[in-house]
């Protein structure tokens, strides 16, 4: 069976952990904003972290579940209701057969994200399930979901006496930390720019535009200059790639970043925090904190290891709970 589309939403797309290894083709990873909180949705019920996601934005899109599933919803809080009973983050939630998934406000952050146990059933491409907006391919026809589309359930897990919802009694953490700062790292370029700007670019704090998408954000802050009037040939540049424009201004890059760039790549938001910008707004301000490399794979070599050990306690969970005699 499936979940049907009854309302679409702003922005609303089938994402996974990124289609690596194309590159050199001028195709980037894309993948989920926030791999982190797509990754959370996965293991809460056991799946690989990688796996489809909904990534979904306010106002998102109202889903029919045409049959009884387990899912689990992460990331950004939009008051999510079931047939208009709240539903909890961080939570596997037992639902039944044509139970209908609201979003009711914009509590907090940018982007949530929607795993159903076994699956949704997609075509990959590329090696990936993610939604490639631009060349429109991947996901559900290469473009975000509208009313009336239907995504079937990769596997039947026979869940037929779910005939109630249910809050399923386990939940995850978040190791996302530091949330006033976002680390960087010096990028090949810092020194491009003069003392003064190095010292205005860690003291400062950048507003996100509303010049921000899947792409990357245009942050408004202090001016910087560079003391080199040299060009940059077009190079490598990755999610979290800081470049400095000629205006003086930044361009952080995200998800759905070209594969090479031409403009001085200043800095680079570790690997950890990318998450952390995910969840930002236009309008929202960010302080850049400078971090050591080795804090910097601590950080995220914590939240794998926590995605791991999930993954594993929550497989056991579901074969538990499938068990009981009178399972909720």
């Amino acid at each position: 069976m499936s979940l049907r589309i009854t309302r679409a939403g702003l922005l609303d797309t089938v994402q996974d952990g990124g289609r690596h290894g194309c590159a050199h083709l001028g195709i980037g990873p894309g993948g989920a904003m926030d791999p982190y909180s797509a990754a959370l949705a996965n293991t809460l019920l056991g799946r690989e972290p990688a796996d489809a996601v909904l990534e979904l934005h306010f106002p998102a899109a109202h889903i029919v579940f045409e049959k009884a599933i387990v899912i689990a919803l992460t990331g950004a809080d939009f008051a999510p209701h079931i047939d208009g009973r709240p539903v909890p983050m961080d939570h596997p939630v037992a639902v039944p057969a044509g139970a209908q998934l609201r979003f009711e406000r914009q509590i907090s952050g940018a982007r949530a994200y929607l795993s159903v146990i076994g699956g949704l059933e997609i075509k990959p491409w590329l090696g990936s399930y993610s939604t490639h907006l631009k060349a429109v391919c991947g996901g559900f026809e290469g473009r975000a979901l509208r009313a009336n589309d239907v995504i079937p359930y990769r596997e039947d897990h026979h869940l037929p006496d779910i005939t109630d919802l249910a809050v399923l009694p386990w939940k995850a953490l978040h190791v996302v930390d530091d949330r006033k700062d976002i680390g960087f790292l010096m990028g090949p370029e810092w020194n491009w720019m003069s003392e003064t700007s190095r010292q205005a670019f860690e003291a400062g704090r950048f507003r996100i535009t509303a010049a921000a998408d899947r792409m990357g954000y245009r942050l408004d802050g202090p001016a910087l200059k560079t003391v080199r009037a040299e060009q940059l040939v077009s190079s490598g540049v990755c999610a979290g790639t800081i470049q400095l424009l000629p205006d003086g201004q930044l361009i952080l890059l995200m998800a759905d970043h070209q594969t090479t760039g031409g403009y001085p790549r200043i800095a680079q938001v570790i690997s950890a925090h990318i998450p952390l910008l995910a969840q930002k707004n236009p309008g929202d301000s960010i302080h850049l904190k400078l971090t050591q490399l080795g804090a910097a794979q601590e950080k995220i070599i914590a939240q794998k290891k926590y995605l791991q050990q999930l993954q594993i306690a929550c497989k056991l969970k579901i074969d538990e709970w499938r068990s009981l005699p009178n399972r909720p």
